[in-house]
């Protein structure tokens, strides 16, 4: 038997967990949150002193709740692409430009100039939320921060410094977001001499740890501060939506983790390499050797909607309730309606930071009841336009397990699944990444083989849902019009956002 402390660092905050892995279930969890700022159109930011102070207070309320003053093993996952700019010692520099940031899209779209084999990896270029593009930009831009920074790495590392004292890198956040070579385990400088930023290598974590894997003893001062009497072993974790696969059990080909929170995050597995092209990877050994990682997702989702009720309609969290109840019983009110979900850019299938979000077909007769249906259903249309893509690249999916905020939001959740046109598996556990951690590091100190036997050891139970035959039938009919718009709508859509950036 072993109990297990993990941590997910979101978009809005952090929630750690206690996990029993003789039970298989969550024993208790906590949350801390910390805010994130927007100085510019397009840039977002949050406080790495923030990210500290939220692990310390939720870290000690989740092992007080638990009753636990020793765990066998700590795990983390955060937001991808976080980027902090620090001193060797953890000193930061500046804020953290956070994964949503689009600030370097300028940057993103030169990577696509480079012709080099590892660029393959990623669909021939990088994105505009990746760790690489902000860096190109920081050096161009800020060259106060960046001719003194000494690490450059992910809000994992950081996270993990914090509680080890040790500088680590994931392979999967590697693979993913720094043109690493995780066919071979190598870094490649050449990309980054090719991308003006030779010297990042040296700014980022020298020693790679596969998900699973050993990084050190927690420090004896964090132990502390957290309330244990024990020093637990740190294990390497990954990017927050990726470790739920773990928690899904969608590890092998076939299966799809849906993961609907402030952005969405659809992740596949292939048994070997083959033409994703509009979509991230695919990656090789990403989160477990022999297997080709593929990331798709959509940028704007929960945000979009806790956007829309909050700054736009003015309601509280009781009104926004209402609001989702009132679509779920009514979803069919935004049909004569047409929204793109773009509001900061898209991340696939069409890889393109620069789009922005649209509302079409609007009279004086429709109300924000409407207008939200149409919001809900232009993100759900965005999942159906991902899979059927993932189609037509031949990738099969034949089960999806479908986890995070959107559970919550019972009008989200149907329209997405009659959009897809397929039962789905909803998970019980909101959050998979907890679950998905703490199946990492179980493995990481024996109580499993390897991380498939983890992860159909720990995977969180789930119930199926039906699509509606008819509304689905309504968003196949609707999903060439959303494509269409969106190819129609595309240089007005970057004309616009040309002129948000120079604002």
């Amino acid at each position: 038997m072993a109990h297990v402390l993990s941590f997910d660092f979101g978009t809005g905050g952090l929630r750690a967990g206690v996990y029993d892995t003789d039970r298989r279930q969550m024993l208790a969890q906590a949350e801390a949150a910390y805010a994130t700022h927007y100085p510019r159109a397009g840039w977002a930011e949050q406080s790495p002193a923030e990210w500290r102070a939220a692990l310390r207070t939720a870290g000690r309320a989740v092992l007080e709740k638990a009753g636990r003053r020793t765990v066998d093993a700590v795990c983390t996952a955060t937001t991808a692409s976080t980027v902090a700019i620090c001193r060797r010692d953890g000193t930061p520099l500046s804020p953290a430009l956070l994964w949503m940031d689009c600030r370097a899209e300028a940057e993103a779209r030169e990577t696509a100039s480079l012709d080099h084999p590892v660029m393959r990896y990623c669909g021939g270029s990088d994105a505009v939320e990746w760790l690489v593009p902000k860096a190109m930009w920081l050096k161009r831009n800020r060259r106060d921060i960046w001719d003194v920074a000494e690490v450059v790495c992910e809000a994992l590392d950081y996270v993990n410094f914090d509680l080890t004292g040790e500088w680590v890198g994931s392979r999967m956040n590697a693979a993913c977001k720094w043109n690493y070579d995780s066919a071979v385990g190598q870094f490649v400088p050449a990309v980054y001499e090719a991308f003006g930023i030779a010297d990042l290598t040296e700014r980022l974590p020298q020693r790679i740890v596969p998900v699973g894997g050993v990084i050190a003893p927690m420090r004896a001062a964090m132990a502390a501060e957290l309330g244990l009497e024990n020093r637990p072993v740190v294990a390497q974790g990954g990017i927050d939506a990726h470790i739920g696969i773990l928690g899904a059990d969608t590890i092998e080909p076939g299966g799809m983790l849906f993961i609907g929170g402030t952005s969405i995050a659809q992740l596949v597995q292939l048994a070997e390499e083959s033409d994703v092209s509009g979509f991230w990877g695919p990656y090789p050994n990403a989160l477990n050797d022999g297997r080709w990682l593929v990331e798709c997702g959509q940028v704007a989702a929960g945000s979009m909607l806790n956007w829309l009720a909050g700054e736009m309609f003015g309601l509280d969290a009781a009104g926004h309730a209402a609001l989702i109840a009132d679509v779920a019983a009514n979803p069919s009110r935004s049909e004569g309606l047409l929204a793109l979900d773009y509001m900061m850019g898209n991340r696939t299938p069409y890889r393109d930071a620069a789009l922005r979000g649209a509302l079409m077909g609007l009279t004086l007769g429709h109300t924000r009841t409407d207008v939200y249906a149409a919001s809900i259903d232009s993100i759900a249309l965005g999942s159906a336009n991902v899979l059927s893509v993932l189609k037509a690249r031949g990738v099969s999916v034949d089960r999806v397990m479908m986890a995070g905020g959107i559970v919550k939001n019972a009008a989200w959740l149907q329209a997405t699944v009659d959009a897809i046109g397929q039962p789905v598996q909803v998970a019980r556990e909101d959050n998979l990444s907890l679950v998905g951690t703490a199946a990492a590091a179980a493995a990481a100190i024996g109580e499993f083989p390897d991380l498939r036997a983890a992860a159909a050891a720990c995977v969180a139970p789930s119930k199926e849902l039906l699509p509606d035959p008819a509304r689905a039938e309504w968003f196949q009919k609707m999903l060439p019009l959303y494509q269409d718009a969106t190819e129609r709508l595309r240089p007005v859509l970057h004309q616009l956002a040309s002129r948000q950036r120079e604002a």
